[in-house]
């Protein structure tokens, strides 16, 4: 399962960079880095992109590129995998860690996957697919190739790849269902905010379903259908409930009341395999302290 196959037929003056570009739809980067490593391969033998195709032509392209480097320090963690083969690894993402090394977060998920493909031997970098928050916890999906990571994020691009999330709102929504369209603007360059507006910003769709309600709060399924930056934040307190623990959006919690983050969980994804093309579904509990914040509302 290391190469992509094409086999031609009913085809005339056409170059391989377009047919594998407009007929296979991979993208140009991609093409382009194969090209240069020698991968694409005519009939067995390693073609330029201007070769024009002939009826009975067989197009195999390695998927994989060899001995890739990244500046990510492999570092030991115990990680939740979900799934992993040798195209994709899905893991649940626990809160209070960043995805990526910055300069203020030299520790990431990105270094313990590192390390998990070091010890394991998987010529891999880690490329991810979807990004987290630092305090959202649930599933996120690395990229075990160029080829891969293409795919994936052309399936989000077109709303192929869907993501469910699990909320605790305050208050109760007085709508138990909706749908939430409304732009996302970032007011300033400098700003981590980002605010509802009318005309300016980026779309943004969020279906959401109150899938249980307490006294003082609400457990809300949402399915984002963008992926904008804080989008279910932002619309959850556009709707005038935002999430439990959010105090960029909300106010600050109650010391007393055990929560230090905002209680947002990225649930459950579905979306096609970059190989196979079947549809895989991944699902993950609701961490500990969103289950515990449930049962002190359950207490009330």
């Amino acid at each position: 399962m290391g190469f992509l196959k094409y086999n031609i037929s009913e085809i005339k003056d056409t170059k391989i960079r377009d047919y594998l570009k407009y007929v296979e739809g991979l993208s140009s980067r991609f093409i382009k880095q194969a090209a240069i490593d020698r991968r694409v391969l005519v009939n067995g033998k390693s073609v330029k992109l201007n070769y024009y195709l002939k009826n009975g032509d067989e197009i195999l392209i390695k998927i994989k590129r060899e001995d890739e480097t990244q500046n990510i320090d492999p570092i030991e963690m115990d990680l939740d995998i979900v799934y992993e083969d040798e195209f994709i690894l899905v893991v649940n993402k626990p809160p209070f860690m960043v995805v990526h090394p910055s300069k203020s977060h030299s520790i990431s998920l990105s270094n313990g996957v590192m390390n998990h493909f070091k010890k394991n031997n998987t010529d891999a970098i880690v490329r991810l697919v979807n990004r987290l928050d630092m305090n959202t916890s649930g599933l996120l999906v690395i990229a075990k190739s160029q080829y891969a990571h293409m795919f994936l994020s052309k399936l989000i691009q077109d709303n192929v790849f869907k993501k469910e999330y699990m909320a605790i709102v305050h208050g109760n929504l007085e709508n138990k269902d909706g749908v939430i369209e409304k732009n996302i603007f970032r007011p300033t360059d400098d700003s981590i905010r980002r605010i509802v507006h009318d005309t300016e910003g980026q779309y943004a769709k969020s279906i959401y379903e109150v899938v249980e309600s307490y006294k003082n709060s609400d457990l809300v399924r949402v399915r984002i259908e963008t992926g904008r930056t804080h989008q279910i934040r932002v619309h959850m307190n556009y709707l005038g409930h935002p999430i439990v623990g959010d105090d960029l959006y909300g106010e600050m919690e109650n010391e007393n009341s055990g929560v230090n983050r905002q209680m947002l969980h990225a649930y459950k994804i579905k979306f096609l395999h970059p190989y196979t093309k079947e549809f895989l579904t991944f699902e993950c509990p609701l961490p500990d302290d969103m289950k515990n914040y449930i049962e002190k509302q359950n207490n009330l």
